[in-house]
């Protein structure tokens, strides 16, 4: 049994499908981020970080002590390499498919959100961040673009390259960006969104508008001291 921490977030998303493509058993544990759970003791000795996802793995496969793993993208390293699959042994594909996890941990993820925030949850808007993170993010999505011209996937296969990067494309409505702008994008997100998979782990619910954040709200998410 393996332990999720987290709610509905892009980055959570990212190893409920890893974890429903690989018919891994497992049981969600909510993180009310909204309410600061994030920041509690027991929560930090799983994610020094205060972020979510991070898991438990009660029974590794070397039968020893349970694996205790944050960030998305190793949690991705982390199943792949547990099963077998969903990562390629193949040398020259297995470091592509790491390379652009990689991609989407220190580009995408960061870049989006960064954007998000700047949109949607600023307490003023400042018009030099919003177009600063809006070029960023359509020049990343470009990069994608290209990268998926003649291509069905990312890397070869289906793996967790396509697992980091999709449920960012989730959300473009929070970042204004608009697919019909990247049509290599679209075409592989709507691919993707059709596996059972990936319909099990996101559900038949459409992913929420940007929440309207009130000052307290604010002081949690996002504190001038996190985490005191």
């Amino acid at each position: 049994m393996i332990d999720l921490y987290g709610g509905q977030t892009p980055n959570v998303i990212k190893v409920l499908i890893a974890l429903e493509e690989l018919g891994l058993d497992y049981r969600r544990i909510a993180v009310d981020i909204m309410k600061g759970e994030q920041f509690a003791p027991a929560f930090l000795a799983i994610s020094p970080n205060n972020r979510v996802p991070a898991i438990i793995d009660h029974a590794p496969v070397d039968g020893g002590a349970a694996q205790v793993l944050f960030e998305s993208g190793a949690i991705l390293i982390y199943l792949a390499e547990r099963t077998g699959r969903l990562l390629s042994v193949d040398r020259g594909e297995r470091y592509q498919a790491i390379e652009w996890v990689m991609w989407q941990m220190a580009g995408q993820g960061p870049m989006l959100g960064q954007l998000g925030h700047f949109r949607n949850y600023a307490p003023e808007k400042i018009p030099y961040a919003i177009a600063r993170y809006q070029d960023e993010a359509a020049r990343l999505y470009r990069v994608l673009d290209r990268r998926l011209e003649g291509r069905d996937f990312v890397t070869g296969a289906y793996s967790i390259a396509d697992i980091a990067c999709w449920p960012w494309i989730l959300f473009r409505e929070h970042h204004g960006i608009q697919l019909s702008d990247f049509p290599n994008v679209a075409r592989w997100f709507a691919a993707i969104a059709l596996r059972p998979a990936v319909v099990r782990a996101v559900g038949s619910q459409a992913i929420p508008a940007p929440i309207t954040v009130t000052d307290e709200i604010r002081a949690v998410l996002f504190p001038a001291k996190p985490g005191e």
